[in-house]
């Protein structure tokens, strides 16, 4: 599999589909309030940005991401790729890496995935 700019794909995590509001604020932004965009798959690695809106690539953000059950992981992703979408290459958006990401929000956006996971399995 090919990533929009085509290279080849070497993610290291399985992706989740599924549709997230996350809210983003460009790092070292001093406005506090952020923007709001949807994801539409995550993984332990990083997330993927439905959004017109394009940062610039290897630009950070910060990243409040709902997990269900009122809890929020916080992270700091950098911007990996971006795509104006249109055709084959589906929507506009962009490819984040969690750039930092605290032991805690690891373990507990690691236990959202799996129980996703598990959910799927039992359909």
């Amino acid at each position: 599999m090919s990533t929009p700019s085509g290279s080849r794909d070497a993610r290291r995590f399985v992706r989740k589909s599924g549709l997230l509001s996350v809210i983003v604020r460009a790092a070292g932004n001093k406005v506090r309030a952020g923007l709001r965009l949807d994801s539409t798959d995550l993984s332990e690695g990083g997330l993927f940005l439905k959004s017109d809106l394009l940062f610039e690539v290897g630009e950070d953000l910060t990243l409040e991401i709902p997990l269900g059950g009122g809890k929020v992981t916080r992270a700091v992703g950098r911007v990996a790729w971006v795509t104006r979408g249109g055709g084959k290459r589906g929507s506009a958006g962009m490819g984040i890496e969690f750039a930092r990401l605290s032991p805690q929000d690891r373990q507990s956006l690691a236990d959202n995935l799996r129980m996703l996971a598990k959910t799927e399995s039992d359909r």
